[in-house]
């Protein structure tokens, strides 16, 4: 159970339900933006014995000898180790960690491990993207219950929270460039370690977050980005594509989705890509709205913004995303290999989401530990039905500094119940990220589907 909480005045505990409040940001507490809160709205001061230092601005600039194109070097490579947490320790260290991350010290009692490090608050993101928050703050608002937004463009939609959906929708919302071209896989490794990576080629058009983005056309058009992932291997699979709409406002328009099967060479619509259907090739280890720790409509469930607590989260894992690292490396019975990643203490919003009545999902329960820096969703706790731990989702992020923008090189999917995991994003032996990738509207159309998989 969450212990402890650090509440702040403008984030009371209010839960998210048919009386949902949503009043907009006063021009006096948007001045905070930028003051006493950094420009996405986290706490700018550190913590009171130092463990999380002040912001001041995170990475804002890239390394020496770095070329676009490049895998990232770590600019903390100097770091060491501070401590690690071990099943033996852990309880020592409870209060800052989540219900799921204790779990793992038990399930994996002698291999399991956190290697804490300084903490370094490195997210950044271009000014514009600041500038547009600060409006954003005293404009943006709720539609349909909670289920779409409005009068929002390219920042942070509501850098200062009232409630535990809006806090969701800045994750989903939060800005990771604005035409993204990724090549990454994802493998899940057997209880004995045995795995196949499965390839992906995915293309990404952030509507909401493109330069020229405005609140009337976001609100005319009900787009918030377009997504196309195509499996490059196995030579079984290769060819398998998929193509997803994501809109704004989810009740007047809900998300459309196409696959591209191979052995058919027919494009279908995919009403089922959302919710809890399984997640493309994952052996059964996510659900569709695990992608990205949480994506899609929120409509399922009631959200409840609990405050925020300190935790022991993957950040700056620069290591885990070297190109100097083969997949052979990470991937290891039962977790990942814990040497390669860094784990620091971060304040983190908490959000717990619980499943309404007239709903079904095989997650009855989640809570999402999402960055005060960034918006990232950090770990996820996932209850099945009986209210029992079922699965945990841990994200580790860099910031890809070129951009800037702070997200997720690898995200994996523990199972509790089966001891085995996903781990989704694999990218250390691929081409890196193309942030600037030149994109275009009519190639994330079903017909431009159908000819690509007919080539």
């Amino acid at each position: 159970m969450i212990r402890k909480f650090a509440l702040i005045a403008s984030a009371m505990a209010l839960t998210f339900n048919s009386g949902l409040i949503q009043a907009k940001v006063s021009e006096a507490e948007a001045a905070k933006l930028g003051a006493e809160l950094t420009p996405v709205g986290a706490v700018k001061a550190g913590n009171a014995d130092g463990s999380i230092p002040a912001w001041t601005g995170g990475i804002t600039e890239v390394p020496a000898g770095y070329k676009v194109g490049d895998h990232h070097p770590d600019p903390f490579a100097d770091d060491k180790v501070l401590f690690n947490i071990t099943a033996k320790n852990y309880q020592e260290y409870a209060e800052f960690l989540t219900d799921g991350q204790k779990e793992l010290f038990k399930a994996y009692p002698d291999t399991y491990k956190m290697p804490i490090y300084q903490t370094r608050r490195s997210a950044s993101l271009p000014q514009f993207v600041y500038d547009e928050t600060a409006k954003n703050a005293v404009m943006a608002e709720l539609v349909q219950d909670g289920n779409g937004v409005k009068n929002a463009a390219i920042g942070i939609p509501f850098p200062i929270p009232q409630n535990g959906v809006e806090t969701i929708w800045n994750h989903i919302l939060r800005y990771r460039g604005e035409s993204v071209k990724r090549y990454a896989g994802q493998a899940a490794p057997t209880a004995s370690g045995d795995y196949n990576v499965i390839g992906f080629e995915e293309e990404l058009m952030q509507k909401y977050s493109a330069k020229d983005a405005t609140r009337e056309k976001l609100l005319e058009e009900n787009v918030i980005s377009k997504f196309k992932q195509s499996v490059t291997s196995p030579a079984r699979l290769a060819g398998t594509a998929l193509l997803v709409h994501e809109t704004m406002d989810q009740i007047r328009e809900p998300r459309q989705a196409w696959t591209y099967n191979t052995g058919q060479r027919r494009v279908r619509r995919a009403p089922n890509v959302a919710y809890d259907a399984p997640g493309t090739a994952s052996d059964g280890l996510r659900t569709s709205d695990d992608f990205d720790m949480f994506n899609g409509a929120p409509d399922r469930y009631n959200w409840e913004l609990k405050g925020k607590k300190e935790l022991y989260v993957a950040y700056n894992n620069y290591h885990l995303h070297s190109d100097k690292v083969k997949y052979e490396d990470i991937l290891q019975p039962g977790h990942i290999n814990p040497d390669l990643t860094r784990f620091e203490k971060h304040r983190v919003w908490v959000v717990e989401a619980t499943l309404k009545p007239e709903f079904r999902h095989i997650y009855q329960k989640r809570v999402f530990f999402i960055d005060e820096d960034s918006w990232q969703i950090q770990v996820a706790d996932m209850y099945d039905n009986r209210n029992e731990l079922y699965r945990v989702g841990i994200s580790h992020g860099i910031n890809y500094y070129e951009v800037p923008t702070q997200w997720s090189t690898l995200d994996v999917y523990h199972d509790l119940n089966s001891r085995r995991y996903l781990a989704l994003g694999l990218d250390n032996e691929e081409k890196m990220y193309e942030f600037n990738a030149d994109l275009k509207d009519r190639e994330f159309t079903p017909e431009a589907m159908r000819r690509a998989g007919r080539r």
